[in-house]
């Protein structure tokens, strides 16, 4: 059973891209933090696919939340 696993490896990612991008200052800082969105993005969408419908609301959530903050970061 891998959904368990892919479940926390998107909240790992989302976690990820928060810190990177709050801390991010210089121009190879702002590019991680474009990478570590886009492996977000994936992570999310990988998960979804095998979670429950419960984990699935979850990793919605967790979707709108990286558009917020990439929005902001623009």
């Amino acid at each position: 059973m891998d959904h368990p696993q892919s479940f926390q490896e998107a909240r790992e990612s989302v976690a990820r891209f928060e810190l990177l991008s709050l801390a991010a200052e210089t121009d190879i800082q702002r590019e991680a933090v474009q990478k570590e969105l886009q492996r977000a993005k994936e992570a999310l969408h990988s998960a979804f696919l095998t979670s429950s419908p419960a984990e699935q609301d979850q990793l919605m959530h967790m979707q709108e939340h990286l558009s917020n903050m990439s929005e902001l970061d623009l």
